[in-house]
């Protein structure tokens, strides 16, 4: 599956738009992360644990959004869009979010 943030893929014409997929993973941050994360607002630097963490919601979210394309019998999802949003109680839940169109090329 071609997955790609342009609305054209290069050499390859779209034969049919098949309508707009989506996909969503919401992870929470658990008190370790929390005062790991703590420690690196006062010392400076990047969180791995946090970086991991948000990689894996991005790659479930992405994977989702492929698998409703794929049931589409899409070939490709263009012009995808990645958003990244702070929920719940003290935010303590990301959500990461994208959507596309399911195409056949």
């Amino acid at each position: 599956m071609l997955i790609s943030t342009t609305s054209v893929l290069d050499g390859r014409p779209v034969n049919r738009y098949l309508g707009v997929v989506t996909g969503e993973a919401i992870i929470g941050a658990n008190i370790f992360r929390d005062m790991f994360a703590a420690v690196r607002d006062i010392v400076g630097g990047r969180s791995a644990t946090y970086e991991k963490a948000l990689a894996e919601a991005r790659e479930t979210a992405l994977n989702e959004m492929q698998q409703r394309a794929q049931e589409l019998g899409a070939n490709a999802v263009i012009g995808i869009d990645l958003d990244y949003e702070v929920l719940g109680q003290n935010n303590g839940m990301l959500m990461v979010s994208c959507s596309g169109t399911a195409v056949v090329c």
